[in-house]
């Protein structure tokens, strides 16, 4: 069965090396370029994970986040912030609302390619 990621980020460069390493390892992948983009994405499609920047024009990811954790249908999705906000209380934050990890940029692709792989296995 063929994992569902949703990428959310605005920064184009990002979004195509990851959908590219995504798609290589068999997911099917789903774009987002704001949080406003991603919640219309998921109000019709159930990913198993979401890879989320936190700072985002129009709908932040920490607004994602809360309104994927208070939307029944997905429950089960992980999310998983991935942001240049690398503070301690940043990092506790996203955390606390829910995250279920939090990696910083710059990333190395086959290392977020190996975190999300350990999430949906």
């Amino acid at each position: 069965m063929k994992h569902r990621i949703l990428i959310v980020d605005d920064e184009p460069n990002i979004v195509m090396s990851l959908e590219y390493a995504f798609k290589k390892k068999g997911f099917e992948v789903f774009i987002a370029r704001d949080g406003s983009e991603a919640l219309t994405i998921l109000k019709d499609t159930i990913p198993d994970i979401v890879l989320l920047d936190i700072m985002m024009p129009n709908v932040d990811g920490y607004q994602t986040l809360i309104h994927i954790k208070n939307t029944v249908s997905l429950e089960a999705t992980k999310v998983v912030f991935l942001t240049a906000k690398n503070k301690a209380s940043d990092i506790e934050k996203g955390l606390k609302i829910g995250a279920d990890k939090y990696l910083i940029k710059p990333f190395s692709v086959k290392k977020i390619v190996s975190e999300i792989l350990e999430l949906v296995t």
